[in-house]
């Protein structure tokens, strides 16, 4: 039990991961800067930090095999701890809490294709 568990846990480590690669690269794309990946605060985990400008981008990645099973694994509470934890960050900019945000989520699913949420949660 504890293998397979283990085995898995690797497997979804590496999707994870190539899920973030393909995230960055479509921000990469539309001329964003990379800031922080997995950027760890006492809340929870942030999977992308992005600039356009001033702005700072947080970003929570979600995948699997189709659109929708990405979407469903958006969990409330567990994008209440990345505001939670991207309010922590803010405090090491410049502009504080003032530093203009927002909050994406990217679905990535099948062969690599990549939907970007822009202002998922009306935050910003």
């Amino acid at each position: 039990m504890g293998q397979g568990r283990q085995a898995r846990g690797q497997r979804s480590h590496i999707a994870g991961a190539a899920a973030e690669e393909i995230a960055t690269r479509a921000y990469l794309a539309r001329g964003y800067a990379l800031a922080e990946t997995r950027w760890r605060g006492p809340h929870g985990e942030i999977d992308l930090i992005v600039r356009n400008g001033e702005e700072v981008i947080f970003a929570e990645v979600k995948s699997s095999s189709t659109r929708d099973r990405a979407a469903a694994r958006i969990l409330p509470a567990q994008m209440q701890r990345v505001m939670a934890s991207a309010a922590v960050f803010l405090d090491g900019e410049p502009k504080g809490q003032l530093t203009e945000t927002r909050l994406d989520v990217v679905l990535v699913w099948g062969a690599g294709e990549v939907e970007i949420i822009e202002n998922a949660y009306g935050h910003g």
